[in-house]
């Protein structure tokens, strides 16, 4: 037996094609997509003259559009096609990122005013949250569709891994891409890896809709999906926990702030855009070593409060990080902050799967998205506001602390989830029997 049976062995999620098509497009899109916002983020911050609120306009931006469509977007993920649907929104993120590239290839578009180029960057960015509205639910969807149920938690745990390994090379070499090419340059890479993407979705067969009542009144149907979460005490306190540690322990969007303000270039690999690209990896760096030790010692004994724990972690890790001045320490807090945020991650996605039937996922999804997406750009915003009264390293701080405080409420708030387990919801795998 060679050492890919025996991972497929202990991972019986990995036996099913359309699964490893998923673990691709997943991966490719979650890579490009991260390669994107660290090349819009450090140009933002550079065409604006080094503007931290700039920073967190971005994720505002983004958030807007995602509040707005969230519920909409889950009805319209349940009553589609899914394999379809996916491929709509890869051939929409071709045209964002083709749009991102003509506005930063500035030799070739000198007859645009410097304003016009912020207001279509805005614009594109906004765009691209509508579409980041569709793609959690959709994906999410998907991934039920391709492995049985038994196999969620497996199943999971190497989607987790696949969205983190692309988060982590996607800033890299984003970060490389722009010392050595220029940020447009960078953003056609980005515009040629989402083309890619159309093969492995082409490989995925269609899946039925499962969507039981699509004559339903729109408004009572997605209201189901907000109802069935504040009905479903664990997965609602996960959420929330996540939601808010996220919210105000986000000092990754103020990346460009601390490596201008202690880490100027200086012609080494650990100043300017490199330290910003190195330390921009890092929480993803410590989440893939964490989700790869997951795939072999999967979680099995209370879930619950072991997310409770690494919640508290990764704040204590933010607050570390924000008081930092030494670059491998910072870089060390922020690895360590992935690591936790990991494990969070798992057990809140397993529990989503779980608890989801199977004719709601859409609509549910776009909860979470609401929920924890929403509070990716949100925090962003709220990162960029609060150095801008505070000051970079006294936002950082604050943030961290807040998110001590939140695993503290939620703690006592919700029992259910402190005793949640598995085992409540599973079976045992069945014998893999095909690999379709």
């Amino acid at each position: 037996m060679n050492w890919i049976d025996k991972l497929k062995g202990k991972n019986p999620a990995l036996a099913y094609n359309e699964f490893l098509y998923y673990l691709m497009i997943r991966f490719g899109l979650i890579f490009a997509l991260s390669m994107q916002f660290t090349i819009v983020a450090y140009n933002v911050f550079h065409l604006t003259g080094q503007s931290k609120m700039a920073l967190g306009l971005i994720g505002l931006a983004e958030v807007i559009p995602i509040i707005s469509c969230s519920f909409f977007a889950g009805y319209w993920v349940d009553k589609s096609e899914k394999r379809g649907l996916y491929r709509k929104l890869i051939v929409a993120y071709i045209i964002l990122g083709f749009g991102l590239y003509a506005c930063f290839d500035t030799s070739r578009t000198t007859f645009i005013s410097h304003s016009s180029r912020m207001a279509a960057i805005y614009s594109l960015i906004f765009i691209g949250g509508i579409f980041r509205a569709f793609l959690g639910p959709t994906s999410f969807s998907m991934l039920g569709l391709v492995v049985p149920k038994s196999l969620y938690p497996n199943a999971t745990s190497w989607s987790s891994l696949s969205w983190q390994l692309g988060s982590v090379l996607g800033p890299v070499v984003g970060g490389l891409l722009i010392v050595q090419t220029g940020p447009a340059n960078g953003m056609f890479v980005v515009f040629l890896l989402e083309v890619l993407l159309l093969v492995p979705i082409s490989l995925i067969g269609t899946k039925p809709i499962l969507m039981r009542n699509s004559k339903e009144p729109v408004l009572k149907s997605v209201g189901e999906g907000l109802k069935f979460v504040f009905s479903t005490p664990p997965l609602l306190g996960a959420l929330c926990l996540d939601m808010f540690s996220v919210l105000f322990g986000g000092a990754v969007a103020l990346l460009p702030a601390i490596q201008a303000e202690f880490y100027p270039e200086d012609g080494t690999m650990f100043s300017g855009a490199g330290a910003f690209g190195i330390l921009r990896a890092a929480p993803g760096i410590g989440a893939i070593a964490t989700m790869i030790l997951l795939a072999f010692i999967p979680l099995k004994k209370q879930p619950g409060r072991e997310l409770f724990i690494c919640v508290a972690c990764f704040g204590l890790c933010i607050v570390g990080f924000g008081l930092s001045r030494v670059f491998i320490l910072s870089w060390v807090f922020l690895a360590a902050s992935g690591m936790f945020d990991a494990v969070s991650v798992v057990i809140r996605g397993t529990i989503l799967q779980l608890v989801t039937p199977d004719d709601m996922r859409g609509r549910v999804s776009s909860v979470n998205t609401m929920f924890i997406s929403s509070s990716n750009e949100l925090g962003d915003f709220e990162s960029g506001l609060m150095a801008n009264w505070l000051g970079t390293v006294p936002a950082i701080v604050v943030g961290g602390t807040i998110t001590l405080g939140v695993v503290v409420v939620t703690y006592f708030r919700t029992p259910s989830l402190r005793r949640f387990k598995f085992e409540d919801y599973t079976v045992l795998p069945p014998e893999v029997k095909s690999s379709g």
